[in-house]
This record gives structure tokens, C-alpha cells and sequence, in this order.
């Protein structure tokens, strides 16, 4: 694990560093089109909703997975086998929305594919040795890493996406770190390119979208400790 966060910190140090010394070549410049502006704020979505996946996936497997010893099949788990990795792919795709140029689409999926892909192939490996019994009809029925839009349209997203106020905690720093970073090079270089006045209308969309965010984060919340008080009174 602790090789593991080297290499993606060694990654996010790289990308930073390259952004700050070649903004030029890097960053995408915008015209002030009323398209870019809906191009960055769904690239914010995109972020705070990889952040969630991360936060509930993270969570759920600390309280459930009893060390490993259990093959966790609910919460996100329920909709992608690798509910973290699909966090970490909506992120990427998020901040190359919000900031790069459109051929970083590309360097980001090669990224992408190199240094996730096959760890998910490992992985899977030593869950089929671990559950020989039951990753078999899991693997089968839940897919790998782009869930189901059926799946999706079936289930509340607090099935899904369970989160507690603990868990939230845990991760805050890096998801404030991440969205901060991100607004800040995409603001300087707007602002710079366009003029305070036309980014406080890309602004606002944006805010409106944390605001957003915010209430369904309390939503999930409350709907988590609900069903978790429903399934104790039942005992």
C-alpha cells in the first residue's frame, strides 16, 4: 500500500509541477463560449462525484470487509467491483474537463490503463483464490469498473453510495486539497485569458454545484445512519 501511494503521489507531483512550469502547454484556453463554461462545471461534477465514490468505496470496505476475510458485495460494491478505481477515473476525467487541453484526454486513459488496469487484474486474481466459491457469481453479476445504467435507474443512490459523517472526515483533507488545486489553476488562467467579469458567471455555476453537493452529501448521510437504525430494530 504504502508503494502504492508513493506512485500516485510521485504521478500528482509531476502533473502540478508540469502545469505550473508549462501553463502554456497544458492548460486549455477558453474563448468565453457559454459550451466551455457547461465543459468546466460538469468537469467539477465529475470531481466531487468521483470524490464520493472514493469516500463511500474507502468507508464501506473499512467497516465491512472484516480485514479482507469478507468479499464485500453491498454498498458500492453492489453497483462496480472496483467502485475506487471508478472513483479515481471520474476525478481524472473531471480535472482534464476543467483544465487540460483535449489531447490529455488521451495521456490520461494511457495513465489510466498502465497504472490501474492491471492492478484490477491482480486483484481479481487473488479474489478468485480467496472466494473461490463466491467471486465467481459476483464477478458475473456486477461488472467491472462502468456500472449499469439499469442497475443505477433501480437503486436509491444511498444504496449505492452509503456514507457516514466518519468517513467524510477521513478523506476531507484530500478531497478540499484536490477541488482547490483544480479551481485555483482553472480560475488564475480563466481570469487571466477573460477578465474577472466573465469568470464570475462560471463562477457562480459552479458554486451552485458544490451547494448541491453539500446537500447530498447530508442526504447520504441521513439515509446511511436510517437504514443502519432500521436493520438494528429488526434484530
Amino acid at each position: 500500500m504504502k508503494r502504492r501511494l508513493k506512485i500516485n503521489g510521485f504521478i500528482m507531483f509531476t502533473v502540478v509541477m508540469s502545469v505550473i512550469l508549462f501553463p502554456a502547454l497544458f492548460l486549455r484556453r477558453t474563448n468565453g463560449y457559454f459550451t466551455d463554461e457547461l465543459i468546466e462545471i460538469f468537469g467539477v461534477v465529475l470531481i466531487l462525484l468521483g470524490q464520493l465514490f472514493r469516500v463511500s468505496a474507502r468507508g464501506y470496505k473499512s467497516e465491512y470487509s472484516q480485514n479482507g476475510q469478507s468479499l464485500l458485495q453491498g454498498g458500492p460494491y453492489a453497483l462496480v467491483r472496483n467502485p475506487m478505481y471508478l472513483g479515481i477515473l471520474l476525478i481524472g476525467s473531471g480535472i482534464v474537463l476543467v483544465l487540460f487541453q483535449w489531447w490529455a484526454t488521451a495521456a490520461l486513459l494511457l495513465v489510466f490503463i498502465t497504472r490501474y488496469i492491471l492492478l484490477i487484474f491482480k486483484e481479481e486474481e487473488k479474489l478468485f483464490v480467496t472466494f473461490p466459491e463466491d467471486y465467481p457469481d459476483y464477478r458475473q453479476r456486477v461488472s467491472c469498473l462502468i456500472p449499469s445504467i439499469a442497475k443505477i435507474s433501480q437503486m436509491d443512490i444511498s444504496e449505492y453510495l452509503p456514507l457516514k459523517l466518519s468517513w467524510l472526515k477521513k478523506e476531507i483533507g484530500t478531497i478540499s486539497a484536490v477541488l482547490f488545486i483544480t479551481l485555483f489553476l482553472e480560475s488564475w488562467e480563466d481570469i487571466k485569458n477573460e477578465g474577472i467579469r466573465v469568470y464570475l458567471r462560471e463562477f457562480i455555476g459552479i458554486l451552485i454545484i458544490i451547494i448541491l453537493f453539500i446537500c447530498l452529501i447530508g442526504y447520504l448521510i441521513r439515509r446511511t445512519n436510517a437504514l443502519e437504525k432500521d436493520v438494528a430494530n429488526k434484530k
